[in-house]
């Protein structure tokens, strides 16, 4: 069927008022695509918080730091340990005790107790992958975990870092020896407990962190080590040393053999005698005498 007819229309024309109002019209409209990128530019980046881990830490000191700066409420951290995809090693078994590094993390208001302690973990490794480290592990035929392990005694058990080598030729010895490494800091790990005397009711615990009834390095960490607490482990001072005894802060005497040790916790004990109170801890560090049989241990009361 044959269209009607239709009289030719005028084409619409836009006047130069009305090209500047489609103009302005059709700028606006790409404002949520470019505007909004514009704008995300030019904003402030958040200044972030920082949050410090000190060397020789334990695990539920992390947690609850990590709580604190987060104003999350206690146990939260800890909780996410389960559902956080630590880059742990098998050896650890979820365990992150040893690799929340001590270190300086940046948090913002976006951070999650997870990614931190995902970010102290992944710290630890490359720490412990470093050429020294890994290599002098190697040397001594241990695993990345037992160095981590190792240098936690060393950092739980040094009175300063100048000691941390001796320390830890101290722990070598022994361990080749088959000697067991009788660790106050293993023992109180495993009463949950820092800075108390060791009676010898103590050391008859059944328990897999009682260096004194077990041989070896007990099964974990028992805090957070440091770089130079890694680095004594895999390259310890030379020397025969076998015992040692923090007779006061700073002073912290290596022996060869028990008869010169004892000469050292007599000094000890005429000290602390003396003062009539227990030694004061050095630098956070409480006073040790170490690696001796428990009969004459100088922490006894």
């Amino acid at each position: 069927m044959p269209h009607a007819y239709q009289s030719p229309q005028r084409r619409s024309r836009l006047t130069r008022r009305g090209r500047l109002v489609l103009l302005f019209t059709t700028l606006l409209g790409l404002g949520a695509a470019v505007l909004v990128p514009l704008l995300s530019r030019t904003e402030v980046p958040e200044n972030p918080r920082r949050l410090l881990i000190p060397e020789g830490w334990r695990a539920p000191q992390v947690y609850a730091a990590v709580d604190k700066e987060l104003h999350l409420p206690a146990g939260t951290a800890a909780s996410s340990v389960a559902t956080a995809g630590l880059p742990l090693p098998a050896e650890a078994k979820g365990n992150p005790e040893g690799y929340l590094f001590p270190a300086t993390y940046p948090v913002t208001s976006k951070s999650t107790p997870g990614a931190l302690l995902a970010a102290m973990v992944r710290t630890a490794n490359r720490q412990l992958a470093t050429k020294a480290v890994a290599e002098g592990a190697r040397a001594h035929g241990m695993t990345p975990y037992q160095t981590a392990t190792l240098a936690s005694i060393i950092e739980a058990e040094a009175d300063n870092p100048a000691d941390m080598g001796k320390v830890a030729r101290v722990v070598h010895n022994r361990l080749a020896r088959s000697m067991p490494l009788q660790m106050d800091s293993t023992l109180n790990y495993a009463l949950n407990r820092t800075a108390v005397d060791v009676k010898v009711k103590d050391t008859r615990i059944d328990h897999p962190f009682n260096t004194y009834q077990r041989q070896g390095l007990p099964p974990t960490p028992i805090d957070s080590p440091g770089l130079q607490a890694m680095a004594a482990a895999v390259a310890p001072t030379p020397g025969d040393w076998l015992f040692f005894v923090t007779v006061k802060p700073g002073d912290t005497r290596f022996s060869a053999t028990y008869a010169e040790h004892r000469k050292h916790v007599a000094e000890f004990n005429r000290l602390r005698a003396a003062a009539a109170t227990p030694t004061t801890p050095a630098a956070g560090k409480p006073a040790r005498a170490q690696a001796g049989p428990p009969h004459k241990r100088p922490h006894r009361v």
